[in-house]
């Protein structure tokens, strides 16, 4: 039997698990994603900065770096679909909940630390663990349509967002775009969202493999796992910051909340071409290479962003930059972890590597509301985030090509 053969029974078995986990992870970042288009409303509307408003996403995201790698081993051992399942439902419910908040600046960190609580059942690990088992030969092209989740939510969730907020006002806002996304996105996942670990309808325990791979212990010492966490740390910063604050950035050059948030939703669309891309190109060519080259794409767009003034058409461009490289950081990262340490750990060993993309997401979007709130524009942070996009780069593309010892050949 060939190659392609299996690869296409692969997909004809267990090809709508992708399709789940990826309404699953684009629900699991609706508050990441999807929290832009209101922070300028809520700061004016309560009289906070946007700094204030922002740090919600920090109490979140840094609850999640200490979580990961816990519901990552938890993941291992009883598999990801109860975790999915339940997530799902409490994440959409918590992020409606944001618009019930008084005038207390306490308040609205409270419902952020619901928020922050909820969505570790919710991780990347959950959603792309589940995928990685059921895949082998097209597993780079399986995560990366698992991985879209994103890119939709980032297209998506800035115009869903813009316009619940014109239409109802910001409070009602968060219900409507949360409930809408739930009624969307759960049916796919109650049905369709199983991974090879998880319970069959007829068993009473878990359905475990004998998985090759690394000890938690071997992948954690290894320069190779440093590597890719001090690359995941670097890129989230940057991208993330972007992309929560590209509404207002657009904002602060002329553009109105609908041009803003119509550009904007650029980066998820471009996402899901770089995504697609990405996945094929991974099945193809050394992935620390692929994931070299995509990591320098948002330092020409930072370089745009920083010379166009206001010129539509370079904003844009810019947009489908960061977009391209948002839609394969994750799918990198999680395809070199799977080549290098095997899937014997796999969500304990993404767990930890979450707790970088977490921190990264905590502190970067933070960092450019201070820098904005200081300085008055976000052009320090974008000369910021070209040499942090520049040294991510480097750690992806110094990666070995050989997989490690302990990683199946």
């Amino acid at each position: 039997m060939t190659e392609a053969a299996s690869a296409r029974q692969e997909w004809g078995k267990y090809g709508l698990v992708p399709v789940a986990a990826g309404l699953g992870y684009a629900t699991s970042v609706i508050h990441i994603y999807g929290i832009g288009p209101y922070i300028g409303p809520v700061a004016e509307a309560m009289g906070w900065s946007r700094t204030e408003v922002t740090f919600g996403l920090t109490i979140a995201t840094l609850v999640q770096a200490v979580g990961g790698v816990f519901i990552g081993l938890a993941v291992d051992r009883f598999g990801p679909r109860r975790f999915g399942v339940i997530g799902a439902v409490l994440l959409t419910l918590a992020f409606a909940l944001l618009g019930t908040v008084g005038a207390s600046l306490s308040q609205w960190y409270l419902l952020w630390g619901l928020i922050a609580m909820v969505s570790l059942p919710v991780q990347a690990s959950v959603w792309t663990s589940a995928v990685a088992s059921r895949f082998e030969l097209s597993r780079g092209l399986a995560l990366a349509v698992t991985l879209c989740g994103a890119s939709i939510a980032a297209g998506l969730f800035p115009i869903l967002g813009t316009w619940a907020i014109r239409t109802f006002g910001w409070r009602l806002a968060f219900a409507v775009h949360g409930g809408l996304w739930f009624l969307l996105a759960f049916p796919a996942i109650l049905m369709f969202f199983r991974g090879a670990h998880d319970r069959s309808r007829a068993a009473k325990a878990p359905v475990r493999r004998d998985l090759p791979g690394a000890s938690l212990g071997e992948g954690l010492r290894s320069s190779v796992y440093h590597r890719l966490f001090a690359a995941s740390l670097l890129f989230t910063f940057t991208i993330i910051a972007l992309v929560v604050h590209f509404v207002s950035i657009l904002g602060d050059r002329g553009a109105d909340p609908m041009t803003a948030a119509a550009i904007a939703s650029f980066v998820g669309w471009f996402s899901l071409a770089g995504r697609l891309g990405t996945g094929v190109l991974l099945d193809r060519f050394p992935a620390s290479l692929v994931g070299a080259a995509v990591f320098l794409l948002p330092v020409a767009g930072c370089g745009l962003l920083l010379g166009s003034g206001t010129s539509l058409a370079a904003l844009a461009l810019a947009s489908a930059l960061i977009g391209l490289t948002l839609g394969a950081e994750i799918d990198v990262v999680v395809y070199l972890i799977t080549r290098h340490f095997g899937l014997r750990n796999f969500g304990g060993l993404y767990g930890g590597v979450l707790a970088a993309l977490s921190i990264g997401t905590a502190i970067g979007p933070l960092a450019a509301a201070v820098i904005h709130d200081r300085t008055g524009s976000y052009e320090s942070f974008l000369w910021l985030a070209i040499g942090m996009m520049a040294a991510s780069s480097l750690a992806i593309g110094t990666l070995p090509r050989r997989s490690l010892a302990f990683a199946p050949a």
